[in-house]
């Protein structure tokens, strides 16, 4: 007999790699009006369950119909994304070449990947029966039984079952109070948090012509799509045109959604927020636990949270009433994912903004070149501010010529002498070195043995303070050997020098002052970011040294002279991105100096004095050195005057992945001729600059195109295809639409 077919198929995006649809009938007993695209439901998947959305219904499948399997269980009563966050998703997986279940994966909070119900908290609470009397018989021989009961009547709305612990009060009193009847347990959701009074906590500070001009710009584009880029230098006052723009958006009746690139940049942006605004704030980071993160997911989407702060995955919170979208630091190179789905949080969110109709402001003192393009050909709005907040002066950028001078642990005697005339004037002192651990790496004087990784083609950096040598790119830790491992011999030194090493040798030259180290490992533990930004705020003089988290967002009104020791290593990288990375890292560094009324000094360690680039960026500011550096792009045919996709393999043995590439590359080459698309280069497969990394061999094959919509065309075939390639199976591949990192 043949199996009947099905009147409905159900078409699901599943947490797969795979870059298709499947296929499963309803589950049983379930009504067809439930079965709505954005639903979750539970499906059997191989020997396994796993939790799918619903992207579509069918009526009929390729599947036999003796094949499809039904699903288990319907999860969700209505939608779990709004319409325009469904698109988003959609829209990213096509642009960005990945699966599209694995794109819902990413976006959505983990609890819910896991089968959670989308809906508040439920907390139960202990309340005493209106009936209970303390001098119950039962109770007579129950101390414990008629003190739990005491303990209630004191609380005549009920004692959360969480809060039990503090109150001391037993569990198994209460159940056997329960079954007395002498106590209920009753569930209640979790009310939201009403808000009451005017928006304002604190009077919001005067704005200066150009500040005034862009939130009025901004404002006048409210209920309609409008990217806006804010160029304004560091201190320019950035941060109280969001705050501004902010409150209106609030007024409006509507909530804003504000990005920031860094974690740590997440508790103080909060409280100067908090500072400002009468509103209900959500925090969204990788350090909030998964049911914090439901529960500020929850209170976005119902509309219970004013303002979401988060980093790039907040990007994908739903929004009751969308207003406002605001991007902070926008260069930033943190908005890029660079692992799973490789999605630029920047973009995206110009194009969320695009399918909510509502204003984006992409705000840095350092535009990416991209977005200055794009605002030179008019797609975003520009916006400039030129002068700093209130009475600050710009600072004053010193280029000092080390070639021949002595270095202590990099640092020069011109420098130490800066140093210390800033500290004896009571004030603070910024050095920055954008390398963690003491010493790059650490050699042999005998026998010229180096500490390399035995995982990857790189050095190991030496940490003195754990007796470790670490590698930076796989994560290999080993102990730091006395011997030479090579000819035994004792004298090993450190090359180079990293932030630790620098403090070590800060706190010899000035022992009268705290030296304050910011990176990676001294900041790893919670809370001590927030203790170190404690001390600093004080005002006493200090030297702060640290890497790139030093330059991203922070106010320090008492650092009025900024050190770079190492500013020359972007100058002669491989990555056309180097010199705008460093110049976006030299500006925002040397923003950091002067921000009060006292003015500041930038002084450059470098042994190019006379670079071209350098002296441009030093005399002409940063948006000299951009026209230049994109009009360098345009002649060389480079983003943002081309596009690029970036295919990675790696595999286990040598030349395998570049094997698996060249298969690849067979196969673009004939996918461009049957399409007849012209302006795609196909650039290797070549051995990636760090050919060997955690004990895989990596191998990368660049797509450049002058057209992105041709590049696109190419790439949805070509990747179909490489699938299900044999080799596929053998090497870990990826694709990175618009990437940022070549190695």
């Amino acid at each position: 007999m043949e199996p009947t077919v099905p009147d409905l198929i159900l078409r699901l995006a599943l947490p797969s790699p795979l870059r298709r649809l499947f296929d499963y009938l309803p589950p049983a007993g379930v009504s067809e009006q439930l079965l709505q695209p954005g639903v979750r439901l539970r499906v059997p998947f191989g020997r396994r369950e796993v939790i799918a959305v619903l992207i579509e219904r069918a009526s009929h499948s390729s599947l036999p119909a003796d094949k499809l399997r039904p699903a288990l269980a319907l999860l969700d009563r209505q939608p779990l994304l709004p319409a325009s966050l469904f698109r988003l998703c959609q829209w990213t997986a096509q642009y960005y070449q990945h699966s599209l279940g694995d794109t819902f994966s990413w976006a959505l909070p983990v609890l819910l990947r896991q089968g959670e119900a989308a809906e508040a908290r439920v907390e139960r609470f202990w309340v005493k029966q209106p009936q209970a009397s303390l001098d119950d018989p039962r109770l007579l021989r129950a101390p414990r039984q008629r003190e739990a009961l005491r303990t209630l009547a004191q609380h005549p709305h009920g004692i959360a079952h969480s809060l039990l612990g503090q109150l001391q009060l037993n569990r198994d009193s209460l159940q056997l109070l329960l079954e007395k009847g002498l106590v209920c347990l009753e569930e209640r959701r979790q009310a939201p948090r009403e808000r009451h009074g005017s928006w304002l906590a604190q009077p919001a500070l005067p704005l200066n012509d150009e500040q005034r001009l862009a939130v009025s710009a901004v404002q006048s584009a409210f209920n309609r799509f409008q990217p806006f880029l804010l160029a304004g230098i560091t201190g320019s006052g950035k941060t109280e045109v969001y705050l501004q723009l902010i409150q209106q958006c609030l007024e409006a009746g509507k909530q804003a959604l504000v990005l920031i690139p860094e974690i740590n940049l997440g508790p103080q942006t909060l409280e100067r927020f908090s500072r400002r605004f009468n509103a209900r704030l959500a925090l969204l980071h990788s350090n909030v636990n998964d049911r914090e993160r439901l529960d500020a997911w929850l209170a976005a989407r119902d509309g219970q949270a004013d303002i979401i702060i988060g980093t790039r995955s907040a990007l994908f919170t739903p929004l009751k009433r969308p207003g406002l979208i605001i991007i902070d630091e926008e260069h930033d190179a943190s908005y890029k994912q660079q692992e799973g789905l490789r999605y630029n949080a920047r973009d995206l969110a110009v194009m969320r903004a695009q399918l909510e109709s509502v204003p984006i402001v992409l705000g840095s003192a350092t535009p990416a070149l991209e977005s200055l393009h794009n605002a030179h050909t008019g797609r975003y709005a520009l916006l400039r501010l030129t002068q700093r907040a209130g009475a600050a002066q710009p600072p004053r950028f010193l280029r000092l010529d080390i070639k021949s001078l002595p270095l202590d642990s990099g640092i020069s005697g011109p420098l130490q002498q800066a140093m210390r005339q800033t500290l004896e004037r009571g004030q603070q002192v910024l050095v920055f070195l954008n390398r963690r651990g003491f010493a790059p790496t650490l050699l042999c004087h005998d026998c010229g043995w180096i500490s390399q990784c035995p995982r990857c083609d790189a050095r190991m950096t030496l940490h003195q303070r754990s007796g470790e040598l670490r590698c930076h790119h796989c994560g290999h830790a080993e102990r730091s050997p006395r011997n030479c491992p090579k000819c035994r011999q004792v004298d090993l030194r450190p090359l180079g020098a990293g932030t630790e090493r620098a403090e070590e040798r800060l706190t010899t030259l000035f022992p009268e002052v705290p030296v304050l180290r910011i990176d990676r490992d001294s900041t790893a533990r919670k809370g001590s970011m927030e203790q170190l930004l404690h001390s600093i705020g004080k005002g006493q003089p200090c030297i702060l040294v640290g890497t790139q988290m030093l330059a991203k967002g922070h106010h320090f009104p008492r650092v009025t002279l900024v050190a770079i020791l190492d500013a020359d290593g972007g100058l002669f990288s491989t990555d056309f991105r180097a010199p705008e990375r460093m110049a976006q890292l030299i500006v925002q560094v040397a923003g950091r100096a002067g921000r009060a009324e006292t003015p500041g000094t930038v002084l450059i360690q470098t042994h190019l004095a006379e670079h071209p680039l350098l002296v441009q960026l030093t005399e002409q500011g940063y948006f000299a050195f951009a026209e230049q550096a994109l009009s360098e792009r345009r002649a060389a045919g480079l983003p943002p005057f081309s596009h690029l996709a970036l295919l990675r393999a790696e595999a286990h043995q040598p030349g395998q992945a570049e094997a698996f590439l060249d298969d690849v590359c067979s196969l673009a080459e004939q996918w461009l001729d049957q399409l007849q698309l012209s302006g795609i280069e196909l650039l290797g497969p070549v051995p990636a600059p760090m050919e060997r990394r955690a004990g895989r061999f990596r191998a990368q094959l660049l797509l450049q195109g002058s057209a992105r919509a041709s590049l696109h065309r190419l790439l949805g075939n070509l990747l179909a295809q490489v699938e299900s390639l044999p080799a596929a199976r053998s090497v870990r591949w990826s694709v990175d639409v618009d990437p940022l990192d070549l190695f």
